[in-house]
């Protein structure tokens, strides 16, 4: 837990009269300004506040600790503002979490770019695509690419995550290329655990598409659905950021051109915005800038001959 951010919603909630108005000033979700609470309570190891449904009043202990945690955030604001004036450039370890093809296929080189503008920052990168508690976690930054976000975090939308149909050439040569997305359920799909195990999503003509695939492999993780489209094993639906290298060199065939995949958003979560701290703001600037220079997130896939 980040005691002195729980600290700060402490203070916040008593002057403000409510977690609503407190979670409103610092630009948190409620639920974050609750659990805030809830572990700076558990930390303290005593109720901090009577809860009601017309007022929040302290106790004993939360009139104890009151003050000191104004000291506190008074000691700590001093201390940011020293460091500020004292260093041009985003100073500090970032802790970051994404999933194990985003990392590989595009974040890691441009982590590497953002390291050389920025020495005296550095990344600790945390790769999965499960969702993972931030506050626990000491997570500065979470990157996810979906469709359902937390009603807990800040999300900032970086860009568009587009998707493609692929096979390699053998698959094809042995089973044919589907030319609709209805005839997918006669072929062998690759499919993701985490994101439409059985039912792909598709758009052509302004019309939704919806069909139910299925195969012999599925996994949690995209890039190893990537290599076994690779190796013949069935079609993949697999993010153009990753497979855009794969078509470009014939190993693997665009497919179902004329139908637009589902698009996910690309999301930097994280747990408010009023506590960023140089060097997270410089990051999130930063992404947002090389994203909009990439054409894997704005470009439609190349058609390929099987």
């Amino acid at each position: 837990m980040d005691r002195l951010i729980a600290s700060r919603v402490f203070v916040e909630v008593v002057e403000r009269g409510s977690q609503t108005a407190a979670a409103e000033r610092l630009d948190m979700s409620r639920a974050m300004v609750s659990r805030y609470l809830a572990e700076l309570e558990s930390w303290v190891g005593a109720r901090l506040l009577h809860r009601s449904t017309r007022k929040l009043s302290l106790t004993g202990i939360g009139e104890e600790i009151l003050p000191r945690c104004r000291q506190m955030l008074e000691l700590a604001d001093g201390m940011q503002a020293s460091g500020l004036n004292a260093a041009e450039a985003p100073r500090g370890t970032l802790r970051l979490t994404c999933s194990h093809s985003f990392a590989v296929s595009w974040l890691a080189a441009a982590v590497s770019d953002y390291l050389r503008r920025y020495p005296g920052t550095a990344v600790d990168l945390l790769l999965g695509s499960q969702a993972v508690n931030l506050v626990e976690e000491r997570i500065d930054l979470a990157l996810r690419i979906t469709n359902q976000l937390d009603p807990n975090l800040i999300a900032r939308k970086l860009a568009v995550c587009r998707s493609v149909v692929c096979a390699a050439p053998a698959y094809l040569r042995a089973h044919g290329s589907p030319q609709r997305a209805e005839e997918l359920v006669r072929h062998n799909c690759l499919t993701y655990s985490y994101f439409g195990r059985s039912l792909w999503q598709f758009e052509k003509d302004g019309e939704p598409v919806a069909v139910p695939v299925g195969g012999n492999l599925s996994a949690n993780e995209s890039s190893v659905l990537l290599e076994a489209a690779v190796a013949g094993a069935g079609i993949s639906l697999q993010p153009l950021y990753s497979a855009a290298p794969l078509l470009r060199s014939g190993q693997l065939v665009s497919l179902l051109d004329d139908y637009r995949a589902e698009e996910l958003g690309i999301y930097a979560l994280y747990s408010s915005r009023r506590h960023m701290t140089p060097a997270l703001r410089a990051m999130l600037d930063f992404l947002i800038e090389r994203l909009a220079g990439d054409p894997h997130w704005d470009g439609q896939p190349h058609s390929g001959a099987a």
